[in-house]
């Protein structure tokens, strides 16, 4: 049984059980009959499971780990967290995040005016939010909107001329006398310390956010000047999204930290947390030898408050509040993205496609006699034998001593030969067999557009786990690369020896075949290209009752091609009647064939982009 590195991304969230993907939670339904039920219903092409409870669980163990970190230190500072809304904005992900989060003074982070209104209306009062990201006059005066509703606010300094908006601001909404209903400010600070992989920039002096030591004490002095020191509350930074190693936060921890402290010392009182921003990276790989992370949560937190405590003791100031806002960590996990296969393009090599011929070229018999013969003792011999006698056959061909169905039997025989003798020499077949599995590979047309539901895969090459969600009680010997449905080559999650995915040889006229593709809930769908105007995949969420039974609701279908068409400002109504006066003025149709071909019309698009073949 393949269980598809399970062990190494699952956290234990999913559970195979005889033939079947599983959720681990309540009564452990199958992930195909979740999607079963929802398509019977009428939903197809792709569709997109998210799960609450795992968005609960992640929030959880984030806080938990802190806690525990805080009670083996006796740390005194306490813990926050924050969601930032540019990994999901999706409401069905907002909406179940703000529900699972009860009691934990979860807040919400903005990067733009619209994220802003939402964290203005979504948040609960009292839990922080905060604001990074570049600012105009009217995003600081939404974020001043947002301090007289109530909320806890902090907007972060990215440049000194947000500074002097906030000051501008403060008077049209205050006057010149101070106030208690103005946000909290934070400065984001450009730290020597870079990340490090692709987010790298992230960090270091060359970082596209946050002030110099200089533009820092800038930033003081004018605090200071306009009385807004007291509300100096926050020392943020960020060094990249998927820390893939612990080494780049500790030294950026300890640079921030002397920040922090050094400005306690001069006279910032109310100065109170560090924002060590996102990063907390979530374990993508699939094979033992691929894993993305080298460190634990708890290994995280500790690092964190130890650091922090350190610091603050050496420079005799109190330790501070920690924020964090990691997205990925509570957010990707809880999404699944599960597509159809729609044809398998190589299974015309199959031992019955073989054509029929009175008498057969000695070396295509030699063929039929190596793939007959072949096993575990004479596998690697017979491979051998088998190229070779392509080599030769192709060789006549192209002298005109075969023809075509000599050519065709050449290929399937020894397709055939390459997948059993790596099926024999499973484990010891070296890098040889490695070069031909690239060779045999299966294609599977799958229907989804990487574009919309992988963007990471084609402009970062992130990969994601991947696996069928039944037929795991059997082998999967094919090679597999993953064919889209838009009609761009890039469309394609090709076949890697690295980082091998074998799927099954599937009869799909004889049954169902569906992939889930994990780990898909952080920036995947916020990111989506609506290239080929392929729009988000049908959504629904999973939520699950204290009985551990669950019920499928919210479902959102894919959008269908008029609303897509009006998403990009076409003028639907223009497009309506030109359709519909082009079958009534055609002279060639006959009254009834006319309103035939109008209902057929109006059918189709009501519908989605993503094709209607049932597997």
């Amino acid at each position: 049984m393949n269980n598809y590195g399970l062990e190494i991304w699952g956290d234990d969230n999913f559970v195979i059980h005889n033939s079947t993907i599983n959720v681990k939670h309540g009564k452990e339904p199958s992930l195909i009959e979740i999607v079963e039920k929802i398509r019977s219903k009428g939903h197809k092409g792709p569709l997109m499971l998210r799960f609450p409870h795992l968005i609960q669980k992640q929030i959880v163990k984030l806080f938990d780990a802190f806690k525990q970190a805080k009670e083996s230190f006796q740390y005194k500072g306490d813990f926050h967290a924050v969601f930032p809304l540019k990994v999901n904005q999706f409401p069905n992900f907002v909406d179940s995040l703000i529900a699972v989060s009860e009691g934990y003074n979860y807040g919400l982070e903005a990067g733009s005016k619209a994220e802003l209104v939402i964290a203005m209306s979504k948040t609960p009062l009292g839990a922080p939010i905060t604001v990074n990201g570049f600012k105009d006059k009217e995003m600081v005066s939404l974020c001043f909107i947002a301090s007289k509703m109530g909320h806890n606010i902090t907007i972060t300094i990215e440049g000194l001329g947000e500074l002097e908006t906030i000051i501008e601001v403060n008077e049209e909404f205050n006057g010149k006398e101070f106030t208690s209903m103005i946000p909290k400010i934070g400065v984001r600070i450009r730290l020597h310390s870079a990340g490090i992989g692709i987010w790298a920039k992230s960090g270091g002096y060359s970082s596209k956010f946050g002030l110099t030591s200089t533009e820092l004490l800038e930033a003081y002095s004018l605090m200071v000047k306009h009385n807004l020191l007291g509300q100096l509350s926050m020392v943020h930074f960020h060094i990249g999204s998927q820390m893939s190693d612990i080494a780049p936060l500790k030294k950026a921890l300890r640079e921030a930290g002397n920040i922090y402290a050094e400005l306690k010392k001069r006279g910032a009182t109310s100065l109170s947390a560090i924002n060590i921003g996102g990063g907390l990276a979530v374990e993508y790989g699939q094979h033992p030898h691929s894993q993305e992370r080298n460190y634990s949560l708890n290994e995280f937190a500790n690092d964190v408050i130890f650091l922090m405590q350190e610091i603050s003791k050496n420079k005799g100031v109190e330790e501070p509040d920690i924020f964090t806002e990691s997205g990925r960590y509570v957010a990707a996990a809880h999404a699944v993205l599960v597509a159809p296969v729609i044809e398998l393009f190589s299974q015309e090599y199959n031992k019955k496609e073989l054509s029929a011929k009175e008498v057969h070229p000695p070396l295509i018999q030699e063929l039929d006699d190596l793939f007959n013969g072949l096993d575990s003792k004479n596998a690697r011999e017979y491979l051998h034998d088998a190229l070779d006698h392509m080599e030769s056959l192709l060789t006549l061909f192209d002298l005109g001593y075969i023809d075509l169905e000599d050519r065709s039997n050449t290929e399937i025989l020894v397709n055939l030969i390459i997948k059993k003798a790596i099926i024999l020499l499973a484990g010891h077949g070296g890098s040889e067999l490695k070069k031909l599995q690239q060779r045999i590979q299966e294609r599977y047309l799958v229907n989804f557009s990487i574009f919309q539901s992988l963007p990471d895969f084609w402009g970062l090459e992130q990969n994601f786990p991947i696996a069928p969600l039944t037929h795991l009680d059997q082998r999967a010997t094919n090679p597999a690369s993953i064919w889209d449905i838009t009609c761009d080559s890039d469309g394609e999650l090709p076949f890697n020896p690295r980082l091998p995915l074998h799927l099954h040889d599937i009869d799909l006229d004889k049954e169902d075949y569906f992939l889930g593709f994990f780990l898909t809930g952080a920036y995947q769908e916020v990111l989506g290209m609506r290239h080929n105007l392929f729009s988000h995949p049908t959504e629904c969420v999973i939520n699950f009752s204290d009985s551990g039974v669950y019920e499928i609701v919210d479902i959102i279908e894919a959008q269908n091609l008029m609303d897509i068409l009006e998403d990009l400002e076409y003028d639907t109504y223009v497009i309506d009647t030109t359709l519909k006066q082009r079958i009534e003025q055609s002279e060639q149709l006959s009254s009834e064939e006319k309103q035939h071909l109008l209902g057929r019309l109006y059918l189709y698009m009501s519908e989605n982009s993503y094709l209607k073949i049932n597997p």
